[in-house]
Order: C-alpha cells, then structure tokens, then sequence
C-alpha cells in the first residue's frame, strides 16, 4: 500500500486534523441579488469546513461583514443551515441590510429575537393568562373584575 500511493495514512490523517482543529473555514456567496427595494443584499452562503463540525453563524458573520465592507454585523442575517451529508460542507441563505432600521422594518420577529435585536415580550405569560381566566370563571358578576386583578 505505501509504495502504491507513497505516504503512511495515519499521518496524512493527523495533518489534517490539526488544521481542523484551527477552525478553519472557506466561505463562498451564490445567487447574490441586491434587493433596493427591501435595503439587503441577499445570497445562498456555501461554506467549506472540512474535518471540523459546523461553523457558528457569529464567526460566519464576521468573516461576512469583512468581505462585503459591513459596518455593523448585527446587520447580518445568516438561517437555513443544512449540512451535506458526510459533513465538511454547509449551505445556508444569508441576508445584509444596510442598516438596523431596515432590518427591523422587514424581518420577522422571531429572527430579530434570536438576533438579540427585536423587542421582548409584554403582558403575562400563558399560564398567568390561564389562572385568571380560571379564576374569572368561579365568580359571577362585579367580582369578576375583582378576580382578574385589575381594571378590565
């Protein structure tokens, strides 16, 4: 086997899990479209991660906000990740606003919660909501109000 190919296998293996260990990545950008009308630019994002588990979508940001000349990463959405099977490649959708106004005009809330970005939630909480209800229903009348806890 050595003279066909030349080298030990174990060794090659350690080598590259050496330079898996670093965390290196490659990130390219496909079906890149400007969007004016939405203020984002937006792309299919492939990354290449050979040896070494998936990529955090803060280090996919930054290494982003360098390529593209981004002011602020928080503008930076990157969602959809799905890893080839085998591993050692991911694709995903990302999308830069052009800035934080724009972001919070048009993206869903649930992602501008898990970008820290969006507002947190008002009012009670569901089994609060549920007590109450329950509580309103034993009592008839004037007391209903009284039960609920407040003005209604």
């Amino acid at each position: 086997w050595l003279k066909r190919f030349g080298t030990d296998p174990s060794l090659s293996a350690i080598g590259s899990q050496k330079a898996a260990m670093g965390g290196e990545f490659t990130v390219r950008t496909r079906k890149f479209k400007q969007n004016p009308l939405l203020g984002r630019k937006q792309f299919v994002l492939d990354v290449l991660h050979p040896g070494s588990g998936n990529v955090s979508k803060k280090d996919l940001a930054t290494k982003l906000a360098a390529m593209y000349k981004v002011h602020d990463s928080q503008c930076i959405q990157l969602f959809g990740f799905k890893t080839q099977f085998g591993g050692g490649r991911s694709s995903g959708f990302g999308l830069i606003y052009e800035n934080l106004d724009k972001m919070k005009k048009f993206e869903p809330k649930y992602r501008l919660k898990r970008a820290g970005v969006g507002g947190e939630k008002v009012g009670a909480g569901r089994r609060a909501k549920k007590d109450t209800k329950n509580r309103r229903k034993k009592v008839r009348g004037k007391e209903k109000t009284k039960a609920a806890g407040g003005k209604k």
